[in-house]
């Protein structure tokens, strides 16, 4: 059953989002003026709810407070892409908000989800008022935009192989639903048609490579999860 996340309150779930996206920083001096002027709010989103749609304009951010957020691209000739599986806690669509661009990409909820809506004042207020944030959002930007050159590389020149084990890597950050077990196994909430989605491979190749995965004892498939062997 499909059931809607539990109540916070928008300040605790700013501190909680924050700390958790920059734990270098210290939480006690982040500006509290922003929720109390009304510039974060909570916003709940049943299952199968749009966020934002690709190419509207990116007037606030977010963070995902519970449940999962899908990011996916819609081409030209109607190919979707799927970008990320958001897990929180987590902040996003940075990039357009901070460009003042539209988002090049839209947000659905894959379950019932609870997002933290940050908008302009609530941001200048953090850039500002809390010391280190400027530096911190430079940082994670940095390393998004690392991770996306990795991935666009990955799709174009690496084999279905690495692109196969690099999407693995990918849904270990994202999806892992817990540390590895004493055996070295972790469990990734994604499904083979994700892995698929991920990677930019066929359905047919993932499975191929799956099966190669599963005979030499890397990887293990149940309904919903996969198993990976994280360690001998």
């Amino acid at each position: 059953m499909d059931r809607p996340p539990p109540a916070t309150s928008a300040n605790a779930a700013l501190q909680a989002l924050m700390c958790a996206n920059f734990p270098e920083l210290d939480g006690a001096l982040m500006p509290a003026e922003a929720v109390l002027q009304g510039s974060v709010s909570l916003r709940r989103l049943a299952r199968g709810r749009t966020l934002f749609a690709q190419g509207q304009p990116a007037l606030a951010f977010y963070g995902l407070v519970a449940g999962e957020i899908e990011a996916r691209f819609t081409g030209l000739d109607g190919t979707v892409s799927v970008l990320e599986h958001v897990q929180a806690p987590r902040l996003f669509g940075l990039a357009a908000f901070a460009a003042g661009q539209a988002a090049s990409y839209e947000t659905l909820a894959t379950q019932s989800s609870q997002v933290l809506v940050i908008d302009p004042a609530a941001y200048a207020m953090l850039m500002d008022r809390w010391p280190g944030f400027a530096r911190a959002l430079m940082a994670e930007f940095a390393r998004r935009y690392d991770g996306t050159l990795r991935l666009l590389e990955a799709s174009r020149h690496r084999s279905a192989p690495e692109r196969f084990a690099l999407a693995l890597a990918q849904l270990r950050r994202d999806r892992a639903a817990g540390p590895p077990d004493a055996q070295g196994w972790q469990t990734l909430r994604a499904t083979q048609a994700e892995l698929a989605a991920v990677a930019n491979l066929s359905r047919q190749t993932v499975n191929q490579l799956l099966q190669q995965a599963q005979a030499e004892g890397r990887l293990r498939c149940s309904y919903g999860q996969l198993h990976l062997r994280v360690r001998p």
